[in-house]
């Protein structure tokens, strides 16, 4: 009889001095999420569906972060629109590492400044694959620092 694992996870948070709504379409905008930290997040792309439950999404990392991770395929589990999405890693570098590996980003307005502010969440539920792999703090802390740089990124076709 197999003994089952025990799931962990870990989590992390920042605030944007954007609104809710705008970060959630700026995550979810392949040729946009590409642009903003292309140090970090080289390219991401739609292989399969729209966005929607199912569908596959490629990240290629850049150089910030290419030594840890250099791709990774993720098939998206659940949508709440305008605020959460949750995938699981099915392919690339972190699968390696860890199995079941599930993420859900989330954008939610700060209580009194909805139009300004809103705050970005990082979670992951993971199993280690072997007892030696240190737990995904590079992953948070990476995609904590891409979450803030959501707040520098201006558009060039945005109308002043």
């Amino acid at each position: 009889m197999q003994k089952e694992r025990k799931m962990s996870s870990m989590k992390g948070e920042v605030e944007l001095d954007i609104p809710a709504e705008k970060a959630w379409e700026m995550y979810r905008d392949n040729e946009i999420i590409s642009k903003i930290y292309p140090e970090m997040l080289a390219r991401a792309e739609y292989i399969e569906g729209d966005g929607s439950p199912g569908s596959l999404r490629l990240f290629r990392m850049g150089p910030a972060v290419s030594s840890y991770v250099k791709e990774s395929m993720q098939k998206i589990e659940k949508v709440e629109v305008g605020r959460s999405v949750t995938y699981r890693v099915v392919g690339g570098d972190l699968r390696d590492m860890y199995d079941p590996y599930r993420i859900t980003f989330s954008f939610a307005p700060v209580e009194g400044k909805e139009e300004e502010k809103c705050i970005a969440e990082w979670k992951a539920e993971y199993e280690l694959l072997n007892s030696s792999m240190p737990p995904p703090d590079k992953a948070r802390d990476a995609a904590l620092g891409f979450l803030k740089s959501f707040d520098k990124f201006k558009p060039s076709h945005q109308v002043v």
